[in-house]
């Protein structure tokens, strides 16, 4: 392999690095202990070799050009693993630490994940927890995220996929609205309701409900006049409302099922779920922060 990078090429990216971190040369100079045109030469040493411009800068403010946060977001992750390799060679990584930055669906993560996290950084407090909650795809390598929760398989090997639970789903109504329009008994009877639709945020498109008819997995079309996108929990909203009947995990409702404020339906078609899985890029040296809460989320995983 041929070498691409020399000491001082790799002390402007530790640089850059930094001042992109601090938002400042001088913040960046003073934890480095260099002066400020130490780290304004660095950047310009890349910008050069890059022929990219990685920051404007005013009078008033520097911040990082859209190739400059790329750029750093990559050196960043890079820079990291060097770190979390020498600890591992070294053995000297005796305590989780730093930062541990998660991507979760908004239900997964409202019900499921955020209950779990006061727990774990008791545990390990050195480490800290950045938590995205939204239905947004993210991209590991470029916005430097650790790990992500997802409700649908992956076909990147890129990714290691770990198993945390199949989530039931069920049908459901307010008591209001099944005085006023009947309750369903048959999967047919739902095409005279008004079913709350959820639209997948990748295609825009309603999400199909899941059902189990005479021992076969069946997927229904359903129809209704109100459409939610990227929040399921707006749809459960919408029926505790008395506005439809709606298909939810039952993490989501299983309070409004016990208190009254929903009815469950079709039970005898029910039985079908959706799995939720736990995804981290593969490499040869997982940061021991990441290895510690995958082995903590997959020991909450609901027996």
């Amino acid at each position: 392999m041929n070498r691409q990078f020399d000491d001082v090429m790799l002390g402007s990216i530790e640089l850059f690095c930094l001042a992109a971190e601090h938002g400042s040369f001088t913040a960046a100079a003073t934890t480095a202990s260099v002066t400020p045109a130490a780290v304004s030469r660095s950047v310009s040493r890349l910008e050069e070799r890059l022929g990219v411009r990685l920051f404007t800068r005013t009078t008033r403010q520097m911040r990082l050009t859209e190739a400059g946060r790329g750029y750093f977001e990559q050196c960043r992750q890079a820079l990291n693993q060097l770190v979390e390799a020498e600890r591992e060679v070294t053995g000297h990584q005796a305590a989780p630490s730093g930062l541990l930055r998660i991507s979760a669906p908004t239900t997964y993560g409202h019900y499921r994940l955020l209950p779990l996290l006061p727990a774990f950084r008791e545990r390990h407090p050195d480490v800290k927890v950045e938590v995205n909650v939204s239905n947004r795809n993210i991209d590991f390598a470029e916005e430097g995220y650790d790990l992500a929760i997802r409700a649908r398989a992956t076909g990147d090997s890129t990714l290691v996929a770990r198993h945390l639970e199949d989530t039931p789903l069920v049908v459901v109504a307010s008591p209001d609205y099944l005085r006023r329009h009947g309750t369903p008994a048959t999967l047919d009877d739902l095409r005279a309701h008004e079913c709350v639709q959820f639209e997948l945020p990748s295609s825009g498109r309603p999400i199909p409900w899941l059902f189990r008819q005479e021992g076969q997995d069946v997927e229904l079309q359903t129809t209704g006049g109100y459409a939610c996108s990227d929040d399921v929990v707006a749809g459960a909203t919408l029926a505790r409302h008395g506005a439809g009947v709606f298909q939810a995990y039952r993490f989501v409702v299983e309070e409004d099922l016990r208190t009254g404020r929903l009815v469950e339906l079709l039970k005898d078609f029910g039985g079908r779920s959706r799995p939720h899985s736990l995804l981290y890029p593969h490499r040869r040296f997982v940061p021991l922060r990441v290895r510690v809460f995958v082995d903590y989320l997959l020991g909450q995983r609901p027996a």
